[in-house]
């Protein structure tokens, strides 16, 4: 269990990050990589969110699962 909980938590926490950085680009306040399709574009900021939203369900699930 104690496995399993470890990657829940590694997921969550790269889902969560990458959420942000889709919502970072979404605003245009993260222009990395420079020529990213997905800058100021704002259908990627819900996208990013709900990535972020997922991540942190993630890692409070497997904070309980000890």
């Amino acid at each position: 269990m104690k496995a399993l909980s470890l990657a829940v938590r590694i997921l969550g926490v790269l889902m969560l990050l990458m959420g942000l950085l889709w919502v970072g680009q979404g605003f245009g306040i993260i222009r990395w990589p420079a020529d990213s399709f997905m800058i100021d574009m704002r259908p990627w900021v819900w996208r990013g969110a709900i990535l972020a939203l997922v991540g942190l369900a993630l890692i409070w699930i497997s904070r309980r699962m000890k």
